[in-house]
């Protein structure tokens, strides 16, 4: 088996290495010493690179990756990322969104209470200056004062959840979500601007684009209350720098904090100068737990970008999912997986490929249907598949497809694949849980419940004693390490989904087929 080629560019925490190197069919190669300029040498041959800010993803990059058919960008910015120019050559260009949830709220909560309480201040003042002046250090309670929270999705709707727990009056506005996301926490939802520009408190939490872009300049400003406190942990720009200064120098922003810039570093920037804002120099990620999530998702993404199974978090996908709602991700990854996952029961030339959808996620069963011919696919066709030619490959290879919307089975949102060869047809069902919980629930009728990730092996059995012990013994004897066991039963055997430590080995595979009892056993790496 050729092994797939990841070169890491930019550091990541040890843990992103070690996930890596734990894959037989990755080659990883540690490229983070390696000069910028003869960096084109090292991803000549490589499938997939993993890069961080230091690394410009630009033509002369692309030039020298031949090969990429994707890079990871192992945070949440992509300003240096040419996503046209990724695209042009059919790059496929992740980045990582949520790994610094939790260390970017935090930071929010800690600006919050700088700029009620003036810490930084009060602290040089005794620790820098020794002066004891507690008259001078007056602030304000967080309690009963209205925080109003621009975008209300990962970040700010727990940065809302932790400023309600201060006692604050929550004012969210999202145009982009279903109104119950916020009043169903006991929050308010507006749909006017006006609104948030009413409150004490004033947070950001949205992505840089042409609507955002100075959403907050001296036109809102004018309309705030006089001693206002503006948060800005997102990104530079979103706060007009020009207006704030402005605010702040007049007093009618009374306080700000600031982590984010238009341009950094920011070592000249005159926000630095004035003495009622809090500065950080962008420290939303910098986390040590932060960063340890991010290099596990980058490696993850890394990996299965490379094995061609999905391309998780992508941003330049000729489906445009920054149109589609942030719930829909989770179910266009998924459809792909277990594709995937059904094309390893039978292992047959496939004669069609159908999906349904059940609830809500019906409405973008098109798009579902898209994801699900590329993972159906992938394994035989390799490069060959992508989200742009794969209507005409399956027309091409005289595939059926079809796709149709359900009446509910038990669940809000469910996709069920099936895969028809000429040794049958092969049905997974998953849905998700929460913003991003994948579960595979059905395989062929039985019911099952594990997550669509990792080295696994399907096994269908008669539904008699004594399996489960054959098949561990077999795999304890080739020092195959059980990492979760799941069982369904139906009329007709048993099904087990068993997730290992450990490839198995054709010779094993052969082995676990020949068990007693034993109907079918495959083994999937996903």
């Amino acid at each position: 088996m050729k092994q797939k080629k990841i070169v890491v560019c930019d550091s990541i925490h040890k843990i992103g290495f070690d996930i890596l190197k734990k894959e037989s069919d990755i080659a990883v190669v540690d490229a983070t010493n390696v000069a910028k300029d003869k960096l084109g040498e090292v991803i000549a041959d490589a499938d997939v690179a993993i890069t961080r800010s230091p690394t410009d993803i630009d033509a002369a990059f692309l030039d020298a990756g031949k090969k990429l058919c994707a890079v990871v960008r192992a945070g949440v910015g992509v300003d240096n990322v040419d996503l046209d120019e990724c695209s042009k050559r059919g790059v496929i260009a992740m980045n990582v969104p949520t790994a610094n949830t939790i260390a970017a709220v935090e930071l929010t909560m800690a600006h919050i209470l700088s700029t009620a309480r003036s810490f930084p201040y009060a602290h040089n003042a005794l620790k820098q200056d020794r002066i004891w002046k507690r008259e001078k250090w007056y602030g304000v309670e967080l309690f009963g004062k209205k925080l109003g929270v621009i975008g209300f999705g990962n970040i700010g709707s727990r940065v809302a959840i932790r400023a309600k727990a201060f006692g604050m009056d929550i004012v969210a506005y999202d145009p982009y979500i279903q109104s119950n996301k916020v009043t169903d926490l006991g929050m308010s939802y507006t749909e006017n601007f006006d609104d948030i520009l009413a409150c004490d408190f004033i947070t950001i939490h949205t992505p840089k684009n042409k609507e955002t872009i100075n959403i907050i300049d001296k036109k809102e400003i004018a309309k705030m209350k006089d001693g206002v406190r503006l948060i800005n942990v997102a990104r530079g720009g979103l706060y007009n720098e020009e207006a704030l200064v402005d605010g702040l120098k007049s007093g009618k922003i009374a306080f700000a904090g600031i982590d984010v810039f238009s341009k950094e570093p920011a070592l000249d920037n005159p926000l630095l100068d004035l003495e009622n804002i809090t500065v950080t120099p962008h420290l939303g990620a910098n986390t040590l737990e932060s960063q340890e999530k991010i290099a596990v998702c980058a490696a993850e993404q890394a990996i299965l970008s490379a094995r061609g199974v999905s391309y998780p978090n992508a941003l330049n996908l000729p489906i445009k999912t920054e149109d589609l709602p942030s719930s829909v991700a989770p179910y266009l990854e998924l459809a792909q997986k277990i594709s995937f996952l059904a094309v390893q029961i039978y292992k047959r030339p496939i004669l069609g490929i159908h999906i349904e959808g059940e609830g809500s996620i019906g409405e973008y069963i098109k798009s579902l249907l898209t994801f699900s011919i590329v993972g159906a696919l992938k394994e035989s066709l390799g490069d060959n598949i992508n989200y742009v030619n794969a209507g005409y490959v399956v027309e091409e290879k005289k595939i059926e497809v079809s796709s149709k919307v359900v009446p509910l089975s038990g669940y809000s949102n469910k996709i069920t694949v099936k895969i028809s060869t000429d040794k049958g047809v092969a049905e997974v069902s998953g849905t998700v849980f929460g913003e991003d919980e994948q579960r595979v629930v059905n395989i062929n009728g039985f019911k099952t419940d594990f997550k669509p990730k990792g080295k696994m092996i399907v096994f269908k059995n008669r539904d008699v004693p004594g399996v489960i012990a054959s098949i561990s013994t077999l795999l304890a004897q080739n020092d195959i390490n059980i990492a979760d066991f799941r069982l369904g039963r139906g009329n007709d055997g048993a099904l087990a989904v068993i997730l290992v430590d450990q490839d198995i080995s054709k010779e094993l595979l052969v082995k676990l087929n020949e068990l007693p009892n034993c109907i079918w056993a495959q083994s999937v790496n996903i």
